[in-house]
C-alpha cells in the first residue's frame, strides 16, 4: 500500500530569468506544453510539468539537506512548475520521518513510502502515478550539479527527444570520483556496448529523465525492479527506436554511496544475459550450431583426399558464406539485395581470422602429436571455432550489420528552449 503525503500549497517564487516573459501573459493562461506558472507545483488546479523523484533507502542524515538544496535551486533557478516526490525504498532509521516532515515544510514535496525495496521499483511506483509532462530522477546524494537540470528536460518539453540522460563519460564531462569506480563504471558501459549495442554512453549516472508519454510505453515492458531497472529501460527504448539525448554532466562522487558493487555487478550481468537471449542471440546460436554441424561433415568429407588444412579452409569458407547470409536473413532481418556484397566482404573478413584461427590449432597439433586422429583434430577444430563464436556475434552486430546510429541532438541551449516557449504562448 502506498502512502503519499504533501505540503499545504503555497505558491513560490518566479525563476529570475523569465519573470518578465511570463508577467506579460494573462492570468492562469495555459501553453500547449502544459505549463502557467513558474517555480515549484503550488498543489493547485494545474498539474506540475517536471516530476523530480529523488529513491531513498536509510538515507535520513543528508536527506534534509539534499531535498532543501534542490528545494531552493527549483525555487530560484528553474521557470517550470515541478514537484519533489522522495520515494523511500522500505527504510529502516529515520527515513520516513525525515520526509514527513520535510513534505509538511516545504511546498512542492511529497512523500511516496514503499514498503519494498528497489530503486526501479520506487521509480516505477512515481513515475505510473505521476501526472506531470516529464518524469525525472536523480540520487540523494545530489553528485551530479543541478544546472544539467534545464538542458536535461528542454529537449523533452520541446518534444526533440524521448528520454534524456546525464552522463560522465562524454567529451565536455567534468567527474571527481576515485580510480576503481572510474574503471568499473567504462568497463561496464563498453559491456554494453558489445553485448547489447548500447548507442548511449553512460547507462547508470543517476540523472535521467523520460517524457510521460514514454514511461508508459515502456515501463509495462522493463523487468528489472533494481539498479539495473535504468540500463534495461535504455536498451527497451533505443530497440524502440526512441530518442535519447545526452547530457554531460559535472559530477562529483558520493564517498558514502551504499551501492554493494559486487552484488550490483551480478545482477547487472544477469540482467544483460536476459536482454539478450530475448532479441538475437537464440537465433544467432542456432544457425552457429547448423553451421558447426555443416562443417563438421564438410571437413570429414574433404579430410582424406585434401589433408586437415586445406579441409579446413574449404569446409570454412563454404559454411562462411551460408552462416552470413543466415545472419542476415534471420538474425538482423536484413531483406533485399541493398548492401550485400559489402556484408558478404566483411563477413569474408570474420571468416578470414577463424581461418587463422583454426589454422594455428591444426598447425600446433601436427607439430606436437603428428599422429592424431580426425576425431581429434575435429574436435580441436570445433572447440576453437565456438571460441571465435562470440567474436563473430560481435562482429556481425556492431560492424557488418551495424545499425545506423540516431542523431544524439541538437546542442541549442536548453534555457533558451524553455523561454521561447513560454514566449510564443
Amino acid at each position: 500500500m502506498l502512502q503519499r503525503m504533501s505540503s499545504t500549497p503555497v505558491t513560490t517564487t518566479a525563476a529570475q530569468a523569465a519573470r518578465s516573459d511570463v508577467a506579460r501573459r494573462p492570468r492562469g493562461a495555459s501553453p500547449a506544453l502544459g505549463f502557467s506558472a513558474l517555480g515549484l507545483h503550488d498543489g493547485g488546479q494545474h498539474p506540475p510539468v517536471i516530476d523530480i523523484v529523488v529513491p531513498v533507502f536509510n538515507e535520513a542524515h543528508v536527506l534534509a539537506a539534499s531535498i532543501r538544496r534542490l528545494h531552493d535551486y527549483l525555487r530560484s533557478e528553474v521557470p517550470l512548475r515541478a514537484r519533489i516526490v522522495i520515494a523511500n525504498n522500505a527504510s529502516t532509521d529515520r527515513t520516513a520521518a525525515v520526509a514527513q516532515a520535510l513534505a509538511a515544510d516545504l511546498p512542492g514535496v511529497e512523500l511516496l513510502d514503499l514498503p519494498e525495496k528497489g530503486r526501479g521499483r520506487a521509480l516505477r511506483a512515481a513515475w505510473t502515478d505521476s501526472p506531470a509532462e516529464v518524469l525525472c530522477y536523480m540520487d540523494v546524494d545530489l553528485s551530479t550539479d543541478l544546472r544539467a537540470l534545464l538542458p536535461l528536460v528542454a529537449p523533452l518539453l520541446s518534444g526533440h527527444s524521448d528520454l534524456a540522460i546525464g552522463t560522465r563519460l562524454a567529451r565536455g564531462s567534468r567527474v571527481e570520483r576515485g580510480l576503481q569506480r572510474e574503471l568499473i563504471s567504462r568497463t561496464y558501459n563498453r559491456l554494453l556496448r558489445f553485448s547489447l549495442g548500447a548507442r548511449f554512453s553512460d547507462a547508470q549516472c543517476g540523472f535521467k529523465a523520460i517524457r510521460a508519454d514514454a514511461a508508459r510505453e515502456l515501463l509495462p515492458q522493463v523487468r528489472d525492479q533494481a539498479w539495473f531497472f535504468d540500463t534495461e529501460l535504455l536498451v527497451l527504448a533505443q530497440r524502440r527506436g526512441l530518442r535519447i539525448h545526452e547530457v554531460p554532466v559535472d559530477w562529483i562522487d558520493d564517498p558514502d554511496s551504499r551501492v554493494d558493487v559486487v552484488h550490483t555487478a551480478l545482477d547487472d550481468l544477469k540482467g544483460i544475459a536476459r536482454l539478450m537471449a530475448a532479441t538475437r542471440v537464440p537465433t544467432f546460436l542456432a544457425i552457429g550450431a547448423c553451421s558447426t554441424i555443416a562443417y563438421a561433415l564438410l571437413f570429414l568429407a574433404f579430410r582424406g583426399p585434401l589433408g586437415s588444412a586445406v579441409a579446413n579452409a574449404i569446409a570454412l569458407a563454404i559454411t562462411a558464406v551460408g552462416n552470413t547470409q543466415a545472419n542476415r536473413h534471420l538474425t538482423f532481418k536484413v531483406r533485399g539485395a541493398s548492401d550485400l556484397g559489402r556484408h558478404h566482404l566483411q563477413g569474408s573478413v570474420v571468416f578470414l581470422f577463424t581461418l587463422a584461427l583454426t589454422s594455428g590449432v591444426l598447425a600446433a597439433l601436427h607439430r606436437f602429436a603428428p599422429d592424431l586422429s580426425t576425431a581429434v583434430e575435429l574436435v580441436a577444430l570445433i572447440v576453437t571455432s565456438l571460441v571465435a563464436t562470440a567474436l563473430r556475434y560481435l562482429a556481425l552486430r556492431n560492424w557488418v550489420f551495424a545499425g545506423r546510429s540516431p542523431r544524439s541532438g541538437e546542442r541549442a541551449s536548453a534555457l533558451r528552449l524553455v523561454l521561447t516557449a513560454l514566449r510564443s504562448h
